[in-house]
C-alpha cells in the first residue's frame, strides 16, 4: 500500500493552487480528480474576473481571501503567463432609488481594504462606457480577468514541476481513518476499465467543488449540503461586441443569490453576458430549461439599451456550489477547517465566488493548517 504525505481531493482551480502551495514544502503532494480533465466542473464555467472584493462581509474569509488573492493571483498571472488584463469595472446604480446601495457597497469595500475606488456620476459613466445607462457607478480600479482554464492548468504545471503528482479519471470512493492517516479508496480510469487503489495519507484536502459535501460524508454525517445553482451565458460576436469596453456590473441580488447578470469584454474580444442565478436539481444539470434568448435580452437592455436579440448567442453554463438552501437568503461564508472529528482531513467546503481569484490565498491558508496536520 502507498503512502503518501497529503491527498487532495479535487482537480479545480481549489486543489490546484493547494498542490502548487503544498509542493513547494513537501514532497509526495498528490491531486485525485475524478473528471478526465482538470478544472471541468466550476472552475471553468465562470466570467474570468479576478475579484476585488467589494461584496462579502467584513473579516469573513471570502472577504479576507479574496482581497489577498485579488493581489496574489495577478502575481500569479504575470509570472506564469498566464492570459489576464487588469480592466477595472464599474458597478452601476441604474436609478437615484439604487444610489445608497451603491454607497453602502463603497463602505464595505473600504472597510474590507479595497484601494482604488471612486463614484462616478452619468456623465463619467458615458465617457469610460459610452452605451451604458446608469445613474451613478462605483469605479472598481483592481478587478481584473483571466483565462480560468489557463490558471488551472497552470497552476498544476507549477505543481508538477515542483514534485506535485496530478491524476484524473480518479474518484474517491472511502475515506478510512487509521492512527496516523486517513486510508483513501480510489476507483481510477473509465468506468468499462477502471480499478480499484488504496492510498494511505498522513494529511487529506477537501476540495471537491461541488461535490465536497459528499466527500465530507463519507467520514460520517456532517452538517454542510451543497445546493448547486446554474448561471447562464449569452455571448456577443464581432463588431457589436464592443458596445462594452471591460467589466460593467449591476448592483449585486439583495439575497445574496448572485452579483447579477454582467457585462464582460473577454480575453478573446467577445461580450460575455451573465451568469444568471437559479437553483436546479442536479449535479450534472447545466442545460435543462435554460433561458431563451428574448429572456436574456430583457434583462440586459435595461443597462445597454442597444442591445438587440439577434445580437445574443446561447454560450456555457456553470454551477455555483452554494452552501445557503433556495428558501434563505443571505452569504454563506467559505468553509475552510480541519475535520472536527478527524483533523487529518482539511474541509473546503463551499467554495464558490470568488473561489478563482481568492485560490492563491485560500492555499496559503491551507498550507499552515497543514503544517501542523505533519509536524
Amino acid at each position: 500500500m502507498d503512502q503518501v504525505n497529503v491527498l487532495i481531493i479535487g482537480g479545480g482551480v481549489i486543489g490546484c493552487a493547494v498542490a502548487e502551495a503544498l509542493s513547494r514544502r513537501w514532497q509526495d503532494v498528490f491531486v485525485v480528480e475524478q473528471f478526465p480533465r482538470l478544472g471541468m466542473s466550476t472552475s471553468t464555467r465562470n466570467s474570468g474576473v479576478i475579484h476585488s472584493g467589494i461584496y462579502y462581509p467584513t473579516n469573513s474569509w471570502k472577504a479576507r481571501h479574496c482581497v489577498e488573492g485579488n493581489r496574489l493571483t495577478k502575481e500569479f498571472c504575470e509570472k506564469h503567463n498566464v492570459s489576464h488584463r487588469i480592466t477595472g469595472k464599474l458597478v452601476v446604480a441604474k436609478s437615484k432609488e439604487e444610489e445608497p446601495q451603491l454607497l453602502a457597497l463603497l463602505k464595505k469595500g473600504q472597510e474590507n481594504g479595497v484601494e482604488g475606488l471612486q463614484i462616478m456620476n452619468a456623465a463619467e459613466i458615458r465617457a469610460q462606457e459610452p452605451h451604458v445607462h446608469g445613474y451613478s457607478a462605483l469605479y472598481v480600479s483592481s478587478t481584473g480577468i483571466c483565462s480560468a482554464e489557463e490558471l488551472v492548468h497552470a497552476y498544476a504545471r507549477i505543481a508538477e514541476t515542483q514534485g506535485a503528482n496530478v491524476l484524473t479519471r480518479a474518484k474517491v470512493e472511502a475515506l478510512e481513518p487509521q492512527k496516523n492517516t486517513v486510508r483513501v479508496t480510489l476507483c481510477v480510469g473509465d468506468e468499462q476499465d477502471s480499478q480499484t487503489e488504496t492510498v494511505d495519507a498522513r494529511c487529506v484536502v477537501n476540495a471537491a467543488g461541488l461535490y465536497s459535501d459528499e466527500v465530507a460524508r463519507l467520514l460520517g454525517p456532517r452538517p454542510w449540503k451543497i445546493y448547486p445553482v446554474r448561471g447562464e451565458y449569452c455571448e456577443i460576436r464581432g463588431p457589436r461586441a464592443e458596445l462594452i469596453h471591460n467589466l460593467v456590473y449591476p448592483l449585486p441580488h439583495s439575497d445574496g443569490l448572485s452579483l447579477g447578470l454582467h457585462f464582460t469584454k473577454t480575453m478573446w474580444g467577445t461580450l460575455l453576458l451573465g451568469p444568471t442565478a437559479k437553483y436546479v436539481d442536479g449535479k450534472d444539470n447545466y442545460e435543462r430549461d435554460r433561458l431563451t434568448i428574448p429572456e436574456f435580452a430583457t434583462d440586459v437592455k435595461e443597462m445597454v439599451p442597444e442591445i438587440k436579440e439577434s445580437d445574443l448567442q446561447l454560450a456555457y453554463t456553470g454551477l455555483r456550489p452554494k452552501l445557503v438552501p433556495p428558501a434563505e437568503h443571505g452569504i454563506a461564508d467559505f468553509v475552510i477547517e480541519p475535520d472536527r472529528e478527524f483533523p487529518r482531513v482539511i474541509q473546503l467546503v463551499g467554495i464558490e465566488s470568488p473561489g478563482l481569484t481568492a485560490a492563491p490565498a485560500i492555499a496559503n491558508h491551507v498550507s499552515s493548517l497543514v503544517a501542523e496536520v505533519l509536524a
